[in-house]
């Protein structure tokens, strides 16, 4: 149903006034339910038109939705299902904004969303529109170039100036006076006699078009294989999924760098490839790669973009010059003019989930914009997502693995490591067989990794004198201790204070202890062991910023660091050449919670860390420390063979009818008034739905029940495979009424329980 704009006017203005006048739907990044009606004069703009419109007393840009039928003065239109409000009483469009069209395709991925995940279209509409900057004019900048006289005599600073703009063509006065090594003087001396002239030019330059350049390296068997079976799914068009599953350093970016450069050979053809990657912040090796095959980088997407440079890429995509874009998951909603190829590269991993605002997954969406746009994907993974793997089994997506390595490099030797029986000294984390183990790649002037996926010095502080343990205020967690910071904060809200030097229950001094390793205790334990060792500790705390990362890289692949010791970021994509030896201090964290995607996140996890050992000549070892060695994934592990875990794991799902075999749909209750929210989550249980194949859980305090000052309870829905949730939870929640305070959020398909 559509929703209406209205403005103050005479009821008693003729229609007449209104001639040339027709209505249109214009979708506003807003939440609401549905696009407002506006008022445009002549002609009707072409679907999905950026335009400036009033709401609220504020001027908006929106998106044309739709072309109502024409409808002149205060008539209605008869095969409408609603009443409309006559045109006169509609606001005008304020104007069309000077860019291409919304494409269909992105229209249509836009609605699916909104309908798929329950969330307002506007909201949704809200993460292709973030980049208001280029609604609005480009700023411009003059720039001079030779054109005019040259007087007689020059003196040499003039004559260099001169010859820097004859030398680099068009340029500013700052630009001109830093290559020529004058004054700005100097350079407005030549533009006050007429011997430069300026123009004015938009400061955004348009980017460099990419080529096939540099040294393209020669496939294996396997690669050859996959690749050629892409450029088939290419050549023929249409919407083609392919999964491409390959060993970590079998070279699946190689493979689909063959597909983008089928994408931009394609005769006639102006075709873009959108590449999604996880970890934006992460890919400096990736897009080195990308440069020297391609002559240029890529056209980069993500949320710490300054606004200038955000303007750009979404004109640049917009327009289509952006050939290649290479983005974290909101690059889903660029308005790629001629979109020609989505690849998603580890598909697998959490943080494609968006879990705040709109809880959509990219991955999956991406697969549905793939689909309106009938253009092929790639999703390529190591360790590739169950939902992946069971659309193979149902014959939805092509399945293209690669099991060898590339360049001859052979999978790294796993050693299971029993805590039980390999302890550590009292207060240290590192077994004796790992240490030894360390030991030994120094001396062989090797380099050395230790992951471990928790951040700080330890993750609870507890009085040994009355057991008081630290915990947030706002949160149900503990607070961590970061001793480099001489803080203990808490990692889900950000609220911090001075770590205590008395207990703040008993006040008993020096009576605070750490309890259990965070990343910062592991490196305080190497130092010890190896005080002649260069430590590198990788962690968000310690490269906050894209270019310290980068710094941290250049130093691993120089051979500057000799241990590695990090968070789930060292389990990206990195190829360090010299690193042979990965040693995970706690196995068994990700298998803790009884998260219905423990063990296949834990698989994913340690087989990706597991994956940065041994990736060049130089045999690579793995010694993963666990008080659980005959737990199935260790085993798994141990052995090299995945299958035989995701069989089992798989079938444990499918008889519990647990995704990807069943759905899940979950109901977050929250407030600042738990007698509210425990009210609330009652009523909902109350009028919960019943059908045969549907059942729901709870509700029950979240495993956060108290987050960011709101508290949670949870409701699971559970459901047979075929099922649509989504019109059952739209009953459910009409029925329940509203919540008053209470805020509802459904999580369609969730990938954590929080």
């Amino acid at each position: 149903m559509q929703l209406d704009a209205f403005q103050k006017q005479d009821p008693d203005q003729q229609s007449d006034s209104f001639e040339g006048q027709h209505r249109v739907a214009v979708l506003l990044p807003m939440p609401l339910k549905g696009p407002l009606d506006y008022r445009v004069d002549g002609d009707c703009p072409p679907l999905g038109s950026f335009v400036w419109v009033k709401v609220g007393g504020k001027v908006s840009p929106g998106v044309v939705w739709d072309l109502p039928e024409e409808i002149s003065g205060a008539e209605e239109n008869a095969t409408s299902k609603t009443k409309q409000y006559p045109l006169h009483k509609l606001k005008l469009i304020e104007n069309i904004i000077d860019v291409p069209p919304m494409r269909d395709d992105l229209r249509q991925t836009i609605d699916f969303v909104a309908h798929y995940t329950l969330s307002d279209p506007g909201l949704v509409l809200r993460m292709a529109l973030s980049t208001r900057q280029a609604f609005k004019a480009t700023p411009i900048k003059m720039v001079y170039f030779a054109g005019g006289e040259i007087p007689e005599r020059l003196t040499p600073p003039r004559q260099r100036a001169l010859d820097a703009v004859k030398g680099h063509g068009a340029m500013t006065v700052r630009q001109i006076a830093d290559v020529a090594g004058v004054g700005e003087g100097v350079v407005r001396g030549l533009i006050s006699c007429g011997t430069l002239v300026g123009i004015e030019q938009g400061v955004d330059k348009k980017y460099q078009q990419p080529k096939v350049t540099g040294q393209w390296p020669t496939l294996n068997d396997e690669q050859h294989q996959a690749a050629t079976a892409l450029l088939v799914n290419i050549k023929e068009g249409g919407f083609k999924p392919a999964l491409l599953e390959g060993v970590t350093g079998s070279g699946k970016t190689e493979v689909y760098f063959e597909a983008i450069k089928a994408v931009l050979e394609k005769p006639y053809h102006d075709g873009q490839v959108m590449v999604l990657l996880p970890e934006i912040a992460l890919t400096s090796q990736w897009l080195d790669r990308f440069e020297a095959r391609f002559g240029v980088k890529p056209v980069v997407w993500h949320s710490n973009m300054g606004t200038a440079e955000r303007r750009r890429a979404w004109k640049g995509v917009a327009e289509g010059h952006a050939r290649v874009v290479v983005g974290a998951r909101s690059a889903l909603f660029l308005p790629f003019r001629d979109l020609a190829l989505i690849i998603v590269d580890e598909e697998h991993d959490p943080s494609f989930k968006q879990e705040e605002g709109v809880f959509y997954h990219a991955r999956d969406m991406a697969v549905v914009r793939a689909s309106f746009k009938k253009i092929p994907i790639i999703l390529a993974s190591a360790t590739p997502s169950y939902e992946s793997l069971h659309n193979v089994e149902q014959g939805k997506y092509q399945h293209l693995t690669m099991r060898l390595r590339h360049g001859g490099a052979t999978l790294p030797d796993v050693s299971l490591v029993d805590m039980r029986l390999d302890q550590p000294p009292s207060g240290r984390w590192i077994s004796p067989s790992l240490e030894k183990a360390l030991a030994e790649k120094l001396e062989q002037k090797q380099q050395a990794m230790l992951f471990l996926n928790r951040r700080g010095y330890a993750p609870l502080t507890l009085c040994r004198t009355c057991g008081e343990r630290l915990t947030c205020p706002h949160c149900t967690s503990w607070l961590v201790e970061h001793r480099q910071r001489g803080q203990v904060l808490c990692h889900h809200c950000g609220y911090g204070m001075r770590t205590p030097d008395e207990c703040p229950e008993c006040h008993e001094e020096g009576s605070l202890v750490p309890c259990g390793p965070g990343v910062e205790r592991i490196v305080e334990e190497v130092g010890n062991l190896f005080p002649e060792a260069r430590i590198l500790s990788m962690t968000s705390d310690t490269l906050p910023t894209t270019e310290e990362t980068l710094a941290a890289i250049d130093q691993i692949i120089s051979g500057s660091v000799d241990i590695i010791v990090g968070t789930q970021i060292v389990t990206k994509g990195y190829h360090f050449p010299g690193l042979t030896l990965v040693g995970v201090i706690d196995a068994d964290l990700g298998l803790k919670g009884g998260d219905l995607r423990a063990g296949e996140r834990t698989w994913q996890q340690l087989s990706q860390v597991a994956g940065r050992a041994g990736r060049d000549s130089a045999k690579g070892n793995v010694y993963i420390q666990t008080y659980q060695p005959d737990h199935p994934v260790n085993e798994a592990l141990k052995a090299g063979d995945q299958q035989a875990f995701l069989k089992a794991d798989m079938e444990s799902r499918q008889t519990h009818h647990m995704p990807p075999f069943g759905r899940l749909a979950a109901l977050i209750v929250s407030g600042p008034d738990e007698g509210l929210v425990i009210k609330a989550a009652r009523r909902l249980a109350a009028t919960a739905p019943h059908y045969k194949g549907v059942g729901v859980l709870g509700p029950a305090p979240a495993p956060l029940a108290l987050l960011r000052g709101q508290y949670r309870y949870r409701l699971l829905m559970k459901a047979e495979a075929g099922i649509a949730l989504q019109k059952m939870i739209r009953q459910w929640l009409e029925k329940a009424g509203k919540m008053g305070k209470v805020r509802v959020k459904v999580d369609i398909d969730p990938y954590s329980f929080f």
